[in-house]
C-alpha cells in the first residue's frame, strides 16, 4: 500500500463500510477501505432487498448505473400452516417510478459496483486483506495490523466487519453474541427464465415481488422465510434463532428442503435450478443488544452494531445510514482535530435523532414478546387458517353458525384472558 497513514481506515466493504468511506472521501479525507474477500461482495449474504432513499443519499441517481434486478412493486406477508395460508399484500405501480421504494439485487454484483463508486470518490480500496488486530497508543486506537504483518495507521478506525465483529471485540466495546441474539439464515438462489417468473408471480418485465412468511414450518422456532424475485432467479431462504437450532438439533438446510415441499412454495419454484447456496449469521438482538458504538479512535456501524430491524425486513438501509453518520462524525472530528470518545459521541447523537434508533426502540420488545409466547408462531397460524376456512366455507349452514364456530374455537384454544395477553404481545411486536 502506497501510504501507511490515513485519516480513517474502514474495515469491511459492505453497505455500511462503503457508505462511510464515500462520505469521508468526498469531504476530502484520505480513506482506506479494507475487505477480506477477493472482491467486495465475496463474503456478503443477504436476501437481498435494497432501499433507494439511503443509497440515493450516497450515490445520487444510482438507478441509472447500479446493477439492479427488479423494482419491487408488490410486497406480501403469508401466514402458513402445513396445508393452508392467509395471504396479505400490497401492489402499486407508484413504486415503479424511479427510483422505486426498493429493488431486489444480487449482492456480489451490487457490492462490486458500490466499491467502485468508493474508488471513484478517492477511497483506497484494498481487497484480500484480513485485519488481525488493532494498534493502540496512549489508550487510543490508532490503526490496524493485518495478517500479513502490515501496520496501517489512522486517526479513526470504523469497524463494519459484520455481525460477529472481531475488531469491535478487540476494542473492548463489543462481546461475542449470545445464541439468542443471532439467527442463522440459509438461502438458495434458483434460476428460472424471466418469462416463467413473470407468469408465476403475475409481473411484467422489471417488476418485482417479495414474500415474507411465518408459520409452523419453523417448528415453533423463532424465525421466518422469504421468497424474492430477481430478473432470472429467485432468492429463497429462511432463518431461525441460533439457540433454537441448538435446542431442537434441527439442521437449517433440512428445514429449508422440507419447506420447499410446502404446497404454496412447490409450484412457485418448480423446475428451478439451484445455482447458489449460502448460510450466514444475522443480528437479531435489536435495540437491547446494541453495543457501545464508539471509543477513543473507533466507531462501529452496520451489522456489527446490530443495525437491523427484522420486524420490517430492514438491514441494508440501516447499514448505509449508520455508515454515512459514522463518516460524517469522523469528518467533524477531523475539523476539530479531536478523535476522543467525547468527540466521537456525536455518532450516537446522530443515530438517536435518526429513524434508526427510533425504529429499533419502537420494536425493541418484538423478540421478547414472541419468545414469551411461542404460540404466536404455531397455534395462531393454525387458528387463523381454520377460521378463514370456516368463514369462506359454503356448506348449507347459515353464516351465523360459522361465526359462532370460529368464536368457540378461539375460546377453547386460548380463553378470554390468554387472548387478551396475546393481543398485548402483538402490540409489543408491532411496536405500538
Amino acid at each position: 500500500m502506497a501510504e501507511d497513514k490515513f485519516d480513517s481506515i474502514v474495515i469491511g466493504a459492505g453497505p455500511a463500510g462503503v457508505s462511510a468511506a464515500i462520505t469521508m472521501a468526498r469531504a476530502g479525507l484520505n480513506v482506506a477501505l479494507l475487505e477480506r474477500g477477493e472482491y467486495a461482495g465475496a463474503k456478503n449474504v443477504q436476501g437481498a432487498v435494497l432501499y433507494s432513499k439511503m443509497l440515493q443519499d450516497v450515490v445520487p441517481e444510482f438507478w441509472k448505473e447500479c446493477p439492479l434486478e427488479r423494482a419491487v412493486c408488490e410486497e406480501n406477508v403469508w401466514i402458513l400452516t402445513a396445508d393452508s395460508g392467509i395471504k396479505a399484500g400490497f401492489k402499486s405501480t407508484k413504486y415503479l417510478k424511479e427510483p422505486a421504494n426498493c429493488y431486489t439485487i444480487i449482492r456480489t454484483e451490487f457490492d462490486r459496483w458500490f466499491s467502485k463508486k468508493a474508488e471513484e470518490a478517492g477511497v483506497t480500496v484494498v481487497t484480500g486483506v484480513t485485519v488481525a488486530d488493532l494498534i493502540r497508543k496512549d489508550g487510543a486506537i490508532t490503526g490496524v495490523k493485518t495478517t500479513e504483518g502490515d501496520e496501517l495507521l489512522a486517526d479513526v478506525v470504523i469497524a463494519c466487519d459484520g455481525v460477529n465483529s472481531i475488531m469491535a471485540q478487540k476494542a473492548g466495546i463489543h462481546r461475542e453474541w449470545r445464541p439468542e441474539e443471532v439467527a442463522l439464515g440459509v438461502k438458495e438462489v434458483m434460476a428460472l427464465p424471466k418469462e416463467v417468473i413473470n407468469d408465476r408471480f403475475q409481473l411484467e418485465d422489471g417488476q418485482g415481488s417479495t414474500i415474507e412468511m411465518i408459520g409452523d414450518f419453523t417448528r415453533g422456532m423463532m424465525g421466518y422465510a422469504f421468497l424474492y424475485t430477481n430478473k432470472e432467479t429467485l432468492a429463497f431462504g429462511l432463518g431461525c434463532a441460533v439457540d433454537d437450532f441448538m435446542r431442537t438439533n434441527v439442521k437449517p438446510y433440512d428445514l429449508l428442503e422440507e419447506f420447499k415441499r410446502h404446497p404454496f412454495i412447490r409450484p412457485l419454484i418448480a423446475g428451478a435450478k439451484t445455482v447458489e447456496y449460502s448460510g450466514h449469521l444475522i443480528p437479531e438482538g435489536g435495540y437491547h443488544s446494541i453495543p457501545a458504538l464508539y471509543t477513543h479512535g473507533m466507531l462501529i456501524a452496520g451489522d456489527a452494531a446490530q443495525m437491523i430491524n427484522p420486524s420490517h425486513r430492514e438491514g441494508s438501509n440501516l447499514a448505509m445510514s449508520s455508515g454515512v453518520m459514522a463518516g460524517e462524525t469522523v469528518v467533524e472530528a477531523k475539523k476539530r482535530g479531536d478523535f476522543s470518545s467525547g468527540s466521537l459521541s456525536l455518532y450516537k447523537k446522530k443515530l438517536d435523532e435518526s429513524f434508526i434508533m427510533k425504529d429499533l426502540k419502537a420494536h425493541k420488545d418484538t423478540e421478547v414478546a414472541v419468545r414469551k409466547n411461542r404460540d404466536l408462531m404455531t397455534v395462531y397460524p393454525k387458528l387463523l387458517c381454520e377460521s378463514a376456512h370456516d368463514y369462506f366455507l359454503v356448506d348449507g349452514l347459515p353464516k351465523r353458525d360459522h361465526r359462532k364456530r370460529i368464536i368457540r374455537r378461539f375460546l377453547k384454544e386460548r380463553g378470554i384472558f390468554r387472548s387478551l395477553g396475546d393481543l398485548w404481545a402483538v402490540r409489543k411486536i408491532i411496536g405500538e
